[in-house]
């Protein structure tokens, strides 16, 4: 402590000192400063979330400690996108490229033991596995970068009509659509991330990981197969047999997968058309659908 008082006196005769100290005060009353104002900001929006959050029987003090957290914040950009998604928009034609496909093929030999064991399992081909590994992430080299939390947290905070004005007041302007769309959009997301949200508090929980750590789409996807939280609950499997379900691993996202379309009736024997009907409960584009199926021609070939 002596040397620290003398660096101290020293520093602040010396002009150039002083000006580092002073920066370096200001940036820690500035870094404060946005910490309180988020923490604010945080309760201003999430309030009514963290209250029903604990009567539906959630611990008050993880919950309250989780939502207090200065990363934990209300998502107004990248929910104001979500709203204005189209999967009209996306260009699935991409994965047919022969360069996809190499690398889908190469998915295929690096993880041959892991998509073997998966059609043995649950008898679902490994090449539509690939192919559903490959459009959703890239083969797991994609994974999102957007807080799971924020965004489940944020649309389910929407079913609020205050918080919902607060939100319709920050979006961007240029951005906007007609008010009754989204009041109509909003009251469905908002019922449907509330319940993914409270799957995605117990999977975590479930499998011993910080809700504030996990990312994922823009939507609430997560993992290599971007399962959403309430089929990582109830249809995600732990392929490497570790004891864990870790959507981000390999092994498990490919049992993952496997286990999905199983639940909804995959077979092997099954026909074309069956297969179509089964693939739409993974996500439902017709789009979506027949480019898995063109990738997986693409392999067997």
């Amino acid at each position: 402590m002596k040397g620290h008082r003398i660096f101290m006196t020293i520093c602040i005769k010396e002009k150039p000192c002083r000006w580092a100290v002073v920066t370096v005060l200001a940036v820690l009353f500035a870094i404060l400063f946005w910490a309180k104002s988020v923490a604010a900001e945080n309760t201003a929006y999430f309030d009514p979330l963290v209250h029903r959050l604990i009567a539906d029987g959630f611990d008050s003090g993880m919950i309250n400690k989780l939502y207090g957290r200065p990363q934990v914040r209300f998502e107004t950009r990248g929910i104001s996108t979500f709203f204005t998604y189209s999967e009209s928009r996306l260009n699935y034609d991409q994965f047919l490229s022969w360069r996809s496909i190499r690398k889908a093929e190469g998915y295929l030999k690096t993880h041959k033991k892991e998509l073997q064991a998966a059609e043995h399992h649950y008898g679902v081909d490994r090449h539509i596995i690939t192919a559903i590994i490959l459009v959703e992430t890239k083969l797991g080299t994609y994974l999102g970068n957007r807080m799971i939390l924020n965004t489940l947290s944020t649309m389910a905070s929407l079913s609020n009509p205050e918080v919902r004005e607060l939100f319709w007041n920050r979006i961007d302007t240029s951005r906007r659509f007609k008010r009754d769309r989204f009041d109509k959009k909003a009251d469905a997301k908002s019922k449907w991330a509330y319940s993914e949200l409270k799957a995605f508090l117990k999977y975590t929980a479930a499998e011993k990981l910080d809700p504030a750590d996990v990312v994922g789409s823009f939507a609430g996807a997560m993992g290599i197969a971007q399962f959403m939280p309430s089929n990582a609950l109830k249809l995600a499997k732990d392929g490497n047999m570790d004891g864990r379900v870790d959507l981000f691993n390999h092994s498990d996202a490919i049992a993952s997968v496997a286990n999905y379309l199983k639940h909804h009736g995959w077979k092997p024997d099954i026909t074309r058309k069956e297969a179509y009907r089964i693939l739409l409960r993974y996500n439902y584009s017709k789009y979506y659908v027949k480019t898995i199926q063109a990738i997986a021609d693409k392999l067997k070939s």
